[in-house]
């Protein structure tokens, strides 16, 4: 819990920081805003170090379902790769290729889920 609260801290220094340059220095605030970004996000890779071995626990006790799990890892990696860049873009006043790189994001979490929607028509169909 006390992660949370030292990395919502830095964003919010990160966005005050930004805020006070914005007037003498308007060129730095785009270089803030992306540290600080970048600062969260290497926070996050190194949680997902450990989700990961909870996961590969949790995938000991599945039979068969280990393509599932890879899939729902691969959905939450584009949603947040997506949502990152994303975020990049707004800030530096791009939300049009901010726009498309969100529906670039859609299509692919769709494409790839497209599979598991496959099996679970299969087990639909097998029980009729």
């Amino acid at each position: 819990m006390i992660e949370i609260v030292k990395i919502a801290l830095l964003g919010v220094i990160g966005v005050l920081l930004a805020g006070w340059f914005k007037g003498s220095r308007p060129e730095y605030t785009l270089y803030v805003g992306i540290g600080a970004a970048v600062l969260i996000f290497s926070y996050a890779v190194r949680c997902l170090y450990s989700l990961m071995a909870k996961i590969l626990e949790l995938q000991q006790y599945m039979e068969g379902g280990e393509g599932y799990l890879g899939t729902l890892l691969k959905i939450v990696g584009i949603t947040y790769i997506c949502e990152f860049s994303a975020g990049i873009c707004k800030d530096a006043g791009f939300a049009a290729v901010a726009g498309q790189i969100e529906v670039l994001g859609k299509l692919t979490v769709m494409f790839a889920g497209l599979p598991i929607l496959l099996a679970v028509l299969e087990q639909i169909q097998s029980f009729l």
